[in-house]
């Protein structure tokens, strides 16, 4: 199974591919576009695979346009007519090219980039790369790992991760500070918001399997359903957090 469609299946109950619920991604969003009046503002989304978080933005806020850039050709088909569907395509355009590589002749007042930093090799690489796409007063909406607790070696085989990949939220935090950026607000994911996103993507891949059980890649698709759903219950779980940051250039 090619990965991009592994990804849109495993999101189709949960499209924000984040453990953030739904007044999460609303508060977050109202955060990093507070500064913006009358309901515009303009919106960069690298990493947007299916367009989720754009696509939320623009339905609450009329007169706002955005932009999503992804290497997902798939997921940015989907974004498309989703953007469709809403009746908000005239206002999301979209980009199917690296995060990195991306280049736009304006600015933006939000630059989100949650759960997509590896595109840029890590956190503040992510915030040295959006810095030049932000509009004065603009803010950058990251979202990044860290360990709620020392890792252990379940948790590091199941994420195959090393301990220096991530830090604890103070060290994560205080390294943003110290790049130069003021979080004006920020979200820790809760347990429940990890077990819900963890249950669709494993439960959406697993009811692919039991409805496609035909297709050449249904055993493949049990296998990843089962060791992910392993990994998670028997190692990351509780280990890993989730943080998501909004924030301005302090200098």
């Amino acid at each position: 199974m090619e990965s991009y469609e592994r990804h849109l299946i495993t999101h189709a109950g949960h499209p924000i591919a984040a453990p953030l619920s739904d007044a999460s991604v609303d508060a977050l969003l109202a955060a990093a576009l507070a500064h913006v009046p009358d309901g515009a503002g303009r919106l960069l989304d690298l990493g947007c695979g299916e367009g989720a978080w754009p696509l939320r933005a623009l339905a609450a806020r009329p007169g706002a346009r955005a932009v999503g850039v992804d290497v997902n050709g798939a997921a940015l088909a989907a974004a498309a007519r989703a953007a469709e569907g809403a009746g908000v395509a005239d206002r999301l355009t979209l980009h199917e090219t690296s995060a990195a590589g991306f280049t736009s002749d304006q600015p933006f007042d939000a630059v989100l980039c949650v759960g997509a930093t590896h595109a840029f090799g890590g956190l503040l690489q992510t915030l040295t790369s959006v810095r030049p796409h932000l509009a004065p007063g603009g803010c950058v909406v990251v979202g990044e790992g860290f360990w709620e607790r020392p890792p252990t070696p379940a948790a590091l085989a199941a994420l195959d991760a090393v301990p220096e990949e991530f830090a604890d939220l103070g060290t994560t935090v205080e390294l943003v500070l110290e790049d130069g950026w003021a979080p004006v607000f920020g979200h820790t994911s809760s347990l429940a918001e990890w077990d819900d996103y963890e249950w669709h993507w494993t439960g959406s891949l697993t009811r692919w399997v039991l409805d496609h059980a035909d297709h050449p890649a249904a055993a493949e698709a049990l296998e990843t359903a089962t060791a992910h759903r392993a990994g998670w219950l028997g190692g990351y779980r509780g280990v890993l957090g989730f943080v998501t940051l909004v924030l301005r250039a302090a200098r």
